[in-house]
């Protein structure tokens, strides 16, 4: 991948404007997000600051977006994606932050 792979956006968390830099696949996800709970990114930034345990603001939305989609994995849905020993394919075009 060449160049810089981070893409900085405003957000407003608390009332308060900040830039977070997330990778494309990162923002595809929150976006996603987004759409599956009904809200806006500067609402769900809000929410996850809220509730981070983790200092750096970024790290705490990367691992939120990891928490919810662990949290909505089941066996079926893996066998479904195909996933299984030695089938998973990381970065597979057209799929990241495609609705279902």
């Amino acid at each position: 991948m060449a160049g810089n792979s981070l893409i900085s956006k405003n957000v407003t968390v608390n009332g308060r404007r900040t830039s977070i830099r997330l990778e494309q696949e990162n923002w595809a996800a929150l976006e996603e997000i987004c759409m599956r709970e009904g809200m806006d990114f500067h609402q769900l930034c809000t929410l996850v600051e809220t509730h981070r345990h983790i200092a750096n603001r970024t790290s705490a939305i990367r691992a939120f977006i990891v928490s919810y989609f662990r949290a909505a994995a089941t066996d079926s849905g893996h066998d479904e994606a195909g996933h299984g020993i030695g089938s998973i394919v990381p970065f597979e075009e057209n799929t990241i932050g495609a609705a279902r």
